[in-house]
């Protein structure tokens, strides 16, 4: 009997969800360890694992923000450059949006660049947009090079020639000579061959900035699970939220750098729901993305490492980086952001975040500084006695004291009012991040169901989701852990592209299929593994394009042009269009079970389990002060739990195993079938 394990490692909780084959489920939450990832992984998998034999895992997959974290605080390795004679300034030059408080900085100072000047390398050779070489290589030069890199200690070379996508032997000869001195070389051929010279250097540049660290991080981390008897394949989660092994992880580091939030958006989209926004607040960040026909948005270009992105689209916010990526908008506000009083005066809360170390006042380990969960457990939304699926205790006396010495006493309020006030600033700084996905894009929310899930989303959902006249907020099962849940809803599956302006797609098409078949370790043509083909297309003489599926008839590539074009720009547009690049994915299917389409449908041992109905009577019997604003300040509430749920009209708490779901006035909330919690503004969903 085969069992299989996903473990989502966030800023405040590490999440580990182990899957039966008959879809049982049982779950762990616990600290995570910054120090050392692999120590909060392996404590919550012993947890999960119970008294199961470690040797019945089958499969491991793995969400991680390590690669982000490395971008953000730059831990990774130190990067040589090397790069086409005359372009050498590229990188150090660099291109800046100032966004925000930026805007009116007169003394400005731009971020450092990824790669420092004196550290930015060329060699002599020249190949043109065709391929044709204008200028052999200088392979004494490049031998130079190697010696100086070599003696500077640096241990990492992103290599990006001009044109190297089309034609990439120039590279290679370039990669073979730095590695007789230089550890690890990465050339722009291997990790992305597009067009956009500054896009692919960056990105070859992130993929040698993160992936020694990676690839260090999985060694030590299969080694700890083989020491607790589990053996099975690391599986990673990319950006594009398919799944990669943990080999080709740590070569192409780069397609990690989004895995931690795209395995929540699985979990969004597999909730049965076509037309949805998902909504992940865990305790460091919120994330948000919109799914339409049960397909989470894609981009193939998004920036890491600057302000005001709103996670990565704004060109000019960060480093950009091109790899396919679930198109999310990220804000730094969860459960563990820090709220603070500014020198104005006003009132903040994040984007610094407590962290699991210490973690907000309230979880009693030398924190004192009010954060957002210490706001809520104020407002009676979340039981001191009861958090985190029983695995710590919340202490409401270091809550109170820390909300009143750093909040309500400098800004003369009381602690009730500064605690609802975070509550707010929280749901708005929410606000903008779905505000992004949809009507900042030509999206009318309205139409679509929120799914909440995240240890604070279900706290909240309901107030961000009223913002947008958005009526229906679904809360999965086991939705305190959903990015978990989601990484085991996962295929193992890569994609290759390819910028080949004018080439055979029949003979660019074999080609990537086959390099990403090799990737996987897959033959094509076996059982469960499916092709997908795509083409990035644009008007004839722009400069921008756009991804659609691929189609061998040419006027059917056109109208599928034609209609993305519409809903990315509004307009009607037709002319004639040109094909810039290739993209194959090669998708190798897990074997789901029925039960695995909403992930936590199951409880252990058993088919899905529906309480009976409870009337308001029932749910009644257990009630705690709560603050509703509009109902006049705290009032009592009946406090719930899914097996007591039936139907519910708000105020009212809802204590989930992993997260409290809160039901505001005006709101209606029922249990379904599914065991999802669905909350309805103004009437019975």
């Amino acid at each position: 009997m085969s069992h299989s394990i996903g473990v989502d490692v966030g800023g405040t909780f590490t999440d580990v969800v182990l899957r039966g084959p008959d879809g049982g489920i049982s779950v762990a939450k616990c600290l995570s360890t910054h120090d050392d990832p692999a120590d909060g992984i392996v404590t919550g998998i012993i947890t999960a694992l119970g008294r199961m034999d470690p040797s019945l895992v089958t499969r491991v997959v793995h969400a991680t923000t390590l690669a982000t974290n490395a971008v953000l605080e730059r831990r990774g390795v130190r990067v040589a450059y090397v790069t086409t004679r005359g372009f050498r300034s590229a990188i150090p030059l660099g291109r800046y949006a100032r966004v925000e408080e930026d805007r009116y900085d007169l003394r400005f100072d731009p971020p450092a660049p990824p790669v420092a000047a004196g550290d930015c390398f060329e060699v002599p050779e020249r190949v043109n947009d065709r391929g044709e070489v204008l200028e052999p290589l200088d392979e004494a030069a490049v031998a130079r090079v190697g010696e100086e890199i070599a003696r500077r200690g640096v241990t990492a070379a992103a290599v990006c020639l001009l044109h190297s996508y089309a034609n990439p032997s120039h590279e290679r000869r370039v990669a073979e000579i730095l590695r007789r001195v230089v550890p690890t070389v990465v050339i722009s051929s291997e990790v992305w061959p597009e067009l956009r010279e500054y896009e692919r250097a960056t990105t070859t540049i992130m993929s040698a900035y993160v992936g020694p660290v990676m690839a260090g991080y999985l060694r030590r981390l299969t080694a700890r699970l083989a020491g607790i008897g589990i053996t099975a394949p690391v599986h990673v989660m990319d950006s594009g939220g398919g799944v990669m092994s943990a080999e080709l992880a740590a070569r192409r580091a780069v397609a990690t750098i989004e895995s931690g939030p795209a395995a929540g958006v699985l979990a969004a989209a597999a909730s049965g729901h076509p037309d949805v926004i998902s909504f992940d607040m865990g305790g460091t960040t919120a994330k948000t993305c919109v799914i339409r026909n049960g397909e989470p948005e894609i981009t193939h270009e998004f920036h890491v490492g600057g302000k005001g992105s709103f996670g990565g689209r704004r060109a000019g916010t960060g480093v950009p980086v091109k790899t396919p990526a679930i198109d999310l908008a990220e804000v730094g506000a969860g459960g563990g952001s820090i709220a603070w009083v500014d020198p104005a005066g006003t009132l903040r809360a994040g984007p610094r975040s407590a962290g699991s170390e210490p973690g907000p006042a309230c979880y009693g380990l030398g924190g004192d500084e009010p954060t957002v969960t210490d706001a809520n457990l104020v407002l009676g939304y979340l039981d001191a006695a009861s958090f985190a699926a029983g695995t710590m205790s919340l202490s409401l006396d270091l809550a109170e004291k820390a909300v009143d010495r750093r909040l309500a006493g400098p800004l003369g309020v009381s602690r009730a009012e500064a605690a609802h006030a975070v509550h707010e600033i929280a749901n708005a700084s929410m606000g903008s991040a779905v505000h992004v996905v949809t009507v900042q894009r030509g999206i009318d929310p309205r139409g679509f169901v929120m799914v909440a899930f995240g240890g604070a989303g279900p706290m909240h959902a309901a107030r961000v989701a009223s913002r947008f006249g958005i009526s229906t907020v679904v809360v999965p099962a086991h939705c305190g852990v959903g990015s978990a849940a989601g990484l085991l809803a996962g295929d193992l599956s890569t994609e290759r592209v390819l910028s080949a302006p004018g080439a055979d797609p029949v003979r660019v098409f074999a080609i990537l299929a086959g390099a990403a078949a090799t990737d996987l370790n897959v033959p094509l043509g076996s059982p469960g593994v499916s092709v997908t083909r795509s083409a990035d297309v644009r008007f004839t003489g722009q400069a921008h394009d756009l991804t659609v599926r691929w189609s061998d008839s040419p006027a059917e590539l056109a109208d599928r042009f034609f209609t993305r074009y519409r809903q990315v720009y509004g307009i009607e547009q037709r002319g004639p269009i040109e094909v810039v690049g290739y993209r194959v994915r090669v998708t190798q299917t897990a074997r789901h079970s029925p039960a695995d389409t909403v992930p936590g449908a199951r409880e252990p041992g058993g088919p899905p389990k529906r309480p009976e109905a409870h009337d308001a009577s029932d749910a009644a019997e257990v009630r705690r002060a709560a603050y509703f604003p509009e109902l006049g300040g705290y009032v009592q509430v009946p406090v719930l739990t899914r097996a007591t749920l039936g139907e519910t009209a708000g105020p009212a708490i809802v204590e989930d195993a992993e997260a409290t779901i809160v039901v505001p006035p005006g709101w209606t909330a029922r249990l379904a079938d599914d065991m999802a919690v669905i909350l309805t503004e103004g009437g019975t969903p």
